[in-house]
């Protein structure tokens, strides 16, 4: 039993080693990245300020362009998963009125860090739609705005060709005219433009209702 104990303690810790170690190369490389650029950071910089091994780098990752896309993927799926909470803590009954709530938390987050926007660049999607994103939801059984989108069209008999690519091209056009809004207010200034984007998005969903 104690032999049991042990390698279960040895196990836990070499877990928790990995971990930390995948959490400081993802952490060191999103700091590399928003302060150098990417272009400039190399593997060697990264390992470097994040103090391991490079052989160590390429357990996790196999090279500094896919550090970068799950940092983006992450990245975005935070934004989300954050207005989700804050959606929990609102009684707003209507599917169209959930998604714009959701929109406008992550267009306001975006705002206060435009390092951030400029990192996930036009990317928000990934978030969403990033495989290995979606595999963390189902195996914890997380809520998503893909799990809250599908059943809210369900639920309230909406008539979507596809729910799917719907959802799709809302947080497509969100990335892609937020990004231009934000940086560069074009077509218009953020605050200019919401009410517009807010629009497209209802009636690209319907009312919400049947």
């Amino acid at each position: 039993m104690k032999i049991i104990i042990e390698r279960n303690d040895s196990m836990k810790k070499e877990k928790t080693e990995g971990n930390d170690k995948e959490s400081r190369l993802l952490n060191t490389a999103f700091k590399l990245f928003t302060e150098k650029g990417m272009k400039d950071t190399s593997i060697q910089d990264i390992v470097d300020n994040a103090n391991v091994a490079k052989g160590t780098f390429y357990l996790y990752f196999k090279d500094k362009y896919e550090i970068r896309d799950i940092l983006i993927a992450k990245k975005s799926s935070k934004l989300f998963n954050e207005a989700l909470k804050e959606l929990r803590k609102n009684y707003i009954e209507n599917l169209s009125d959930q998604v714009i709530f959701i929109i406008n938390y992550v267009i306001d987050e975006l705002v206060k860090a435009p390092t951030l926007l400029k990192f996930i660049s036009k990317n928000l999607s990934s978030g969403i739609y990033n495989k290995n994103v979606r595999k963390i939801y189902e195996e914890n059984g997380e809520d998503s705005i893909y799990k809250l989108f599908i059943k809210g069209v369900e639920d309230n008999h909406i008539k979507l060709k596809n729910p799917e690519v719907t959802l799709f091209m809302i947080i497509e056009l969100l990335s892609s005219t937020c990004f231009n809004s934000i940086l560069y207010d074009e077509p218009l200034p953020i605050n200019e433009f919401k009410p517009y984007l807010y629009d497209t998005i209802r009636n690209m969903i319907g009312s919400g209702n049947s």
